[in-house]
């Protein structure tokens, strides 16, 4: 097994896009972060770690890392691949926040990075992985989708915060404004709002894949919820990027939420794959 690391993200991608291009969904966060990094390398502040593990001139597993965010694994199709890859990255970091990856996988990852280390992990967050290719309408809902103004920013930048307090408060998120300005500075990203009357629900999007493009986070105030917004939303924006020309939309679920595992199949959405983050003390 050999670890190849990258400095050029259009490197990385020649090596090792294909492996990850087979399976765009399972892959969609790697291929996200890969796309804005090719036109900004700088765009998460840091130099990014890029990493693919071969062995016989196959690519078998793939990592990406954008300082001082979590680790992100591939898919791993040779477990032997997780001790190299793990050396590596140990390496190029003295500690990781966390690593992000298919359940099984970052999870073994988990281990040989605390024998390494000392760190002591935890499973912090379980999600799943949807794909849709198409959408089912809601229930008609009050209200209707429109762009993002300037005029929201305080607005979106409360509904921020509270979105990483109570879905992802394990998960370094960063500051509330450096992600909508994060956000905002993709040129294939941006956020949306469901208006009824008044704001009441903001949608994300970005990180755009070879055929697709991820959506998140979605978020309604508690007391707004239980009218369809977050759904409706939801729906509307997936429709628009594919009309867009899009062949798939992705996003993520917290598997402790059954709500948001259900109203996302009810429109169209179908589960592919399950990650877990594991946080690192």
């Amino acid at each position: 097994m050999e670890v190849h690391r990258h400095q050029e993200t259009a490197d990385f991608l020649q090596h090792a896009g294909e492996f990850l291009a087979a399976r765009e969904a399972e892959h969609n966060l790697i291929l996200g972060l890969s796309s804005r990094l090719r036109e900004d390398p700088f765009a998460f502040g840091e130099a990014p770690y890029l990493a693919a593990v071969e062995d016989d001139g196959r690519i078998v597993a793939a990592a990406l890392r954008t300082p001082p965010h979590n680790l992100v694994l591939s898919e791993i199709d040779d477990l032997a691949a997780l001790e190299p890859l793990c050396a590596d990255v140990l390496l190029a970091f003295d500690a990781l926040p966390g690593a992000t990856g298919p359940t099984e996988d970052v999870a073994r990852f988990a281990k040989l990075w605390e024998a390494a280390t000392g760190a002591r992990g935890r499973r912090a967050i379980s999600e799943r992985i949807f794909r849709a290719e198409h959408v089912e309408p809601p229930p008609s809902v009050a209200g209707r989708m429109r762009p993002y103004a300037g005029s929201d920013r305080e607005l979106a930048l409360r509904w921020l915060d509270a979105f990483g307090t109570e879905a992802l408060p394990d998960s370094q998120q960063g500051s509330p404004a450096g992600a909508l300005e994060h956000r905002l500075a993709d040129p294939a990203g941006g956020y949306v709002v469901w208006e009824d009357g008044e704001p009441v629900c903001l949608a994300g999007f970005g990180g755009p894949t070879p055929n697709g493009i991820r959506i998140g986070p979605v978020y309604t105030p508690p007391d707004l919820r239980g009218r369809g917004y977050g759904s409706a939303l939801a729906a509307a924006l997936t429709q628009r990027l594919l009309d867009g020309g899009r062949r798939f939309c992705f996003l993520f679920t917290d598997l402790a939420n059954p709500t948001s595992n259900s109203i996302y199949q009810r429109i169209g959405y179908r589960p592919v794959s399950d990650i877990d983050l594991w946080s690192f003390d």
